[in-house]
């Protein structure tokens, strides 16, 4: 079956497809990112687990899963060449049902939004805008290796982190916490621009200029591995000027550890890209939390 044979409209889409068209998968970083804002809130969680139930189900499954339809949708020709058993261009959500189920879904995400006050509506709408933004066109940033991970580490890390402390207190978060979400979703540049050595031969093919496109394996692998690094030690550097030595040391050590695993990303980046991004990412994500409850002890709350 050719790509183009999948778009005429033929058929509903497989129940199964459209679960793995908005992969469940990817909802994990965006989930945490929000439950450490709310940690980092330094207010009292209790009577409040409904408001950080609701908008952890809004930043993974709704917003996430949204952005990874429409990016789905936009990408299904570079996917017929990079991973063509994929929902779309494998015929499973045939027709136009990919980007329908992108729209709704934008729309149940500032629906939500909504329920979650001023703080979480208008962070949803930076996300479904910055998701849209990536993926489609004419703005689709991520043919840039530089701005597409960049808007990327900030939805999925830096957004959900404030909008869990914006939601908790009703106000802007403290200036430690937002120094702290933007320094994760600075360093999670460099996660995204490992996501993208799967899809290397497509993105040639389609004018998608990421990093290893650009730059090579082995040079993008070392810039992307630096930039986490560097986020890191910074957050390392604040939280012993806080006066945190304890969680300073912990995010160390998980430092040193992600440091351990990337001499053996070094040999082969494009063979130990997904091992890196399935093992040493866990350290960086251990690290978000610890600096959460730091923040959080900061703040004074119990």
């Amino acid at each position: 079956m050719s790509f183009s044979e999948t778009l005429a409209p033929r058929s509903i889409p497989q129940p199964r497809a459209m679960l793995e068209l908005i992969k469940p998968i990817t909802w994990f970083p965006p989930i945490w990112a929000y439950l450490c804002g709310a940690v980092s809130a330094g207010v009292p969680l209790s009577g409040q687990w409904p408001m950080v139930i609701l908008g952890m189900v809004l930043a993974g499954p709704v917003v996430c899963g949204m952005s990874q339809a429409a990016n789905d949708w936009c990408d299904r020709h570079v996917d017929a060449v990079n991973e063509p058993h994929r929902p779309i261009p494998s015929g499973r959500i045939p027709g136009r049902w990919g980007l329908w189920i992108a729209l709704a879904m934008s729309v149940l995400s500032l629906a939500i939004g909504w329920l979650l006050g001023p703080w979480g509506f208008g962070a949803t709408v930076l996300g479904v805008l910055a998701a849209w933004a990536y993926s489609a066109e004419p703005v689709r940033l991520k043919r840039s290796g530089w701005w597409g991970p960049g808007l990327v580490g900030l939805s999925y890390e830096g957004l959900p982190w404030f909008t869990g402390a914006a939601v908790l207190l009703g106000a802007a978060p403290r200036f430690e916490v937002v120094i702290i979400a933007l320094l994760y979703a600075f360093g999670a540049h460099g996660i995204m621009t490992l996501n993208d050595f799967k899809a290397l031969e497509g993105d040639r093919r389609h004018g998608v200029r990421s990093l290893p496109v650009v730059l090579g394996p082995e040079v993008a692998a070392r810039i992307a591995c630096t930039v986490m690094a560097m986020a890191q030690a910074v957050v390392i550097a604040l939280l012993l000027i806080w006066g945190k030595p304890w969680h300073a040391l912990a995010v160390t050590v998980l430092l040193l550890a992600q440091m351990a695993a990337m001499k053996r990303l070094f040999r082969d980046p494009k063979k130990y890209a997904p091992w890196y991004n399935g093992t040493g990412i866990v350290f960086y994500v251990s690290g978000m939390m610890i600096s959460a409850f730091a923040l959080r002890s900061l703040g004074g709350a119990g």
